[in-house]
């Protein structure tokens, strides 16, 4: 099954994909992923050099832009990213000026994105045969920042900060990700870029993976990573459980 929230939509999906029998020594029944800096990388060299260019260190914008108090409201759907625009330049107003203030907030909202192929490649892997959920702090631009990486079909559900309006580390998304895998948390295993969600996911009693490479992911998936077998690809079939 293939669930996908449009931006603003909080329903409960209809359908909960089935996990498969646990092979023996497998401690996850499901994957939750994070999307930044896990699947999708930015490049920042535009914005870097528009910081330069002002007379500014390296990662001013990004630090701003990046503050709690200026991120969540987004990160909660609370805000839009152009208001998230305007609060970022009002950070940098005083330093280098409206103009130049708004051209870097505008740089780092703008900011180019791919999608890292071998993680790509290893999530695929593991769907075939485990659940495999998003977790992430996102705007609700996020469907449409998929459907431009050409990962709309990448996991069986989708759960973004801004359309649940809690973001992690708040033990609430983990629960409402675990609900949409249809496995208890303690059969979950959570990948995430950082340590204070990757605590919260082990508080919880979830396997946890902190991830800082691709070997890092294929590590945590063990035979998950392996290619599936034959007939277990997800094309309306079943999938096949896959011992180590």
């Amino acid at each position: 099954m293939n669930t996908r929230y449009a931006p603003g939509d909080d329903r409960t999906p209809t359908a909960t994909p089935a996990a498969a029998p646990s092979p023996v020594g497998r401690a996850f029944d499901a994957v939750l992923c994070d999307l930044d800096n896990v699947i999708r990388f930015y490049d920042t060299a535009p914005l870097a050099a528009l910081e330069r260019a002002a007379g500014l260190p390296e990662g001013t914008t990004t630090d701003i832009g990046y503050a709690p108090e200026i991120d969540l409201p987004l990160l909660l759907g609370r805000i839009t990213p152009d208001a998230w625009v305007e609060s970022i330049a009002a950070g940098l107003t005083e330093r280098v000026g409206a103009a130049r203030a708004n051209e870097l907030g505008r740089a780092l909202a703008d900011a180019p994105f791919r999608a890292d192929e071998e993680v790509v490649s290893l999530l695929r892997r593991a769907r075939a045969h485990v659940p495999l959920v998003l977790v992430t702090n996102a705007t609700l631009q996020l469907e449409a920042d998929l459907a431009l990486l050409g990962l709309t079909d990448l996991a069986d559900a989708v759960v973004s900060s801004a359309v649940e309006q809690v973001a992690k580390p708040d033990p609430a998304i983990y629960r409402i990700a675990a609900e949409r895998a249809g496995v208890p948390m303690d059969r979950c295993l959570f990948v995430d870029d950082r340590q204070e969600n990757i605590d919260a996911a082990t508080a919880l009693g979830m396997t946890t993976a902190l991830y800082r490479e691709p070997a890092d992911l294929r590590r945590a998936l063990g035979p998950c990573a392996e290619e599936a077998v034959v007939g277990a690809e997800r094309t309306g079939g079943s999938r096949e459980p896959h011992g180590p």
